[in-house]
């Protein structure tokens, strides 16, 4: 078996990538909220509605991840890889939005 030196390394650098994804998200609703950011009526609702559903897609991810035989370490790159889809989706949306004609 070949031996990966930055295996160890994956799950903290998609971490962080996810921790990026979740701050330009947070920056652009919050943008939102303060008029400078185009944003879709019911943006303030999704934010709060998406995390039940994506707190329950991860635990669902990380559950099927160990019951299949799976370890801590793949359980918790499953919630992380379901964090991410659902933060990339929002970058993806809310970038596509743009800044608002504030002057």
């Amino acid at each position: 078996m070949f031996f990966d030196p930055l295996a160890s390394a994956s799950l903290p650098i998609e971490t962080a990538w996810l921790s990026w994804e979740a701050q330009a998200v947070i920056a652009m609703r919050l943008a939102g909220m303060a008029g400078l950011w185009h944003a879709a009526p019911d943006e303030m609702t999704r934010m709060v509605t998406e995390k039940i559903d994506a707190g329950f897609e991860a635990t669902e991810a990380a559950t099927r991840t160990v019951f299949s035989g799976g370890t801590m370490d793949q359980a918790m790159r499953a919630v992380v890889r379901e964090f991410s889809r659902h933060t990339a989706d929002n970058v993806q949306r809310l970038s596509k939005l743009g800044p608002a004609q504030v002057f």
